[in-house]
């Protein structure tokens, strides 16, 4: 299972089919995703470790192990890592298309927006 680094951690595709993809994702300390949504697909969070604030259309929603998030098409979000340690989450995504193009970028610490 090989990852795909990016600025703030990365993620490994765990499964990859028709119907659904699943991703896990790890973000380092004092990083997080860019603000963003999807047109063609929604998403299922579930927290495996570490702590943050999952940003939801302008609410903040804190989040730890345990803790899951649903991501409705179209909706803006991002996860930000506000703890010591690595937060790790497995996505769910459904929808009719996976692709990485289907990210629109609202905001980004990298300059990727």
């Amino acid at each position: 299972m090989g990852e795909d680094r990016r600025p703030w951690g990365g993620y490994a595709v765990l499964y990859d089919g028709a119907d659904c993809k699943v991703k896990r994702i790890t973000v380092l300390p004092g990083k997080r995703l860019s603000l963003q949504r999807h047109q063609r697909r929604a998403e299922h969070w579930f927290i495996v470790s570490g702590t943050g604030v999952v940003t939801l259309d302008g609410e903040r929603i804190p989040v730890a192990a345990g803790v899951a998030v649903d991501i409705p098409k179209s909706a803006a979000h991002r996860i930000a890592n506000t703890g010591a340690v690595d937060v790790v989450f497995i996505e769910t995504q459904t929808g009719d298309y996976f692709g990485e193009d289907d990210i629109e970028r609202l905001e980004d610490d990298f300059g990727r927006a």
